[in-house]
């Protein structure tokens, strides 16, 4: 087996020192991913599950790209593979998240595609009248989710994410959630809620965004009927990259977007008068193809090449027990509130903590070199992103965050 393919979760001793965990790093199969990224010395990033950083080669090829393709070609571009750009890409980020060959286009944000999906999803349950969405999802997911309801006659009821299995009844026209909490990290259990909600006739979307590159996800394994998710975070795609939407093969003959721009038209150039949807996923395209923003998410996919989701997720994991085990072995346990779930194979590839002081300190994290990110009111994200990421680097990471924590309970008093 190719040791990029394998999952590698090292024991973490109770006693953590340098040469520990550089030992970790000399043993890990992914090691050699790092030095395909630009990262700027000495900066330990743990907000890949924002955005993550551009390869090395992005300004060299991005640059190729835009003299010789682009300045070269002018409009010949588009007859040379640029057009072949949402379904080519859709397929390699389809063997990242398990769905088969042609069920997956990349196209539009995150939101348009979501409201894309929910539509199309709605309109193959007309009869029914509720769309089952988690109460503390991602804001853009609540709203977009809400306005499909809205627009196809039907109500949202919301509920904590625990409960969307149980919930699923004869009125549910659509379940639909993040497979990974945006807050916490705690992994959603895709195909139980898949089967609960097929049992009671209801179809599935599932948003990807914080999976999608690092967690394995299997949708065809799974049945989800809908997935989609953006480019820019794990994925390395680079700011506000194309996102990708995904819909299970036997339902595309059925299945139409509620957007149906030109390049979804089984005939883009005829430029006829009545819209006929494009057999397989192009029907779900829209408008031209962002040819600049898919070229930086080709180059960025390549880091993946060779690489299995299941060795990804094993170091993002472990990286995160890293965190949390250096904080303890530093004396800080306990000085933050822990709320991502404990057990590996229960959170993705993120550790949340919560501080009634946490934008503070994570400003103070910054001016060490350490970047992560807040959101209020109090909580304190650390994303681990496994082909950029050094065991060392959350090692020192955990230390520094460790004497902040002492410092400013000595300070303020003890958190809450």
């Amino acid at each position: 087996m190719d040791s990029a393919l394998r999952p590698f979760a090292p024991a973490i001793p109770d006693r953590l020192a340098a040469e520990t965990v550089q030992a970790m790093d000399a043993a890990d199969p992914l090691a050699d991913r790092r030095s395909l990224f630009a990262l700027p010395a000495g900066l330990v990033y743990l907000d890949g599950n924002s955005l993550g950083p551009p390869t090395v080669t992005m300004v060299e090829r991005y640059t190729d790209f835009l003299v010789n393709e682009w300045g070269a070609r002018l409009i010949g571009g588009w007859y040379e593979g640029w057009m072949a750009l949402p379904e080519r890409l859709g397929d390699r980020i389809g063997r990242l998240i398990g769905a088969p060959a042609g069920a997956t286009i990349v196209a539009d944000s995150t939101s348009i595609n979501l409201y894309k999906a929910a539509r199309a999803a709605l309109a193959l349950r007309s009869d029914r009248r509720v769309v089952l969405i988690d109460e503390a999802d991602f804001p853009t997911d609540r709203y977009v989710l809400a306005a499909a309801a809205r627009d196809a006659g039907m109500a949202v009821r919301a509920m904590p994410a625990r409960r969307l299995q149980e919930a699923v009844e004869a009125d549910v026209a659509l379940v639909a959630f993040s497979h990974v909490d945006y807050r916490t990290a705690a992994e959603r259990p895709l195909a139980a809620i898949v089967d609960a909600a097929h049992a009671a006739g209801a179809l599935v979307l599932v948003d990807l965004s914080h999976s999608a590159g690092v967690l394995p996800v299997d949708l065809a394994d799974s049945g989800a009927d809908f997935a989609v998710g953006c480019g820019y975070k794990f994925l390395n795609g680079g700011p506000g990259a194309p996102a990708f939407l995904s819909v299970r093969p036997d339902l595309l003959g059925e299945t139409r977007s509620p957007i149906p721009g030109w390049m979804a038209h089984a005939d883009p150039f005829a430029f006829a008068g009545e819209f006929e949807p494009a057999a397989g996923i192009r029907r779900f395209a829209c408008g031209t193809p962002p040819v600049l923003g898919l070229q930086a998410l080709a180059i960025a996919l390549e880091a993946f090449a060779d690489c299995a989701i299941p060795a990804l997720a094993a170091k993002a994991r472990r990286l995160g027990s890293l965190l949390l085990a250096t904080l303890a072995a530093e004396g800080a346990a306990g000085k933050a509130r822990l709320i991502s779930p404990t057990a590996e194979d229960r959170r993705g590839a993120q550790i949340s903590l919560a501080h009634p002081h946490a934008a503070a300190l994570m400003a103070a994290l910054a001016e060490r070199g350490v970047i992560g990110d807040f959101r209020p009111p109090d909580i304190m994200r650390f994303g681990f992103s496994p082909l950029i990421l050094r065991y060392e680097d959350v090692w020192r990471a955990g230390r520094i965050l460790a004497r902040l924590l002492l410092e400013h309970e000595t300070q303020a008093g003890p958190a809450v």
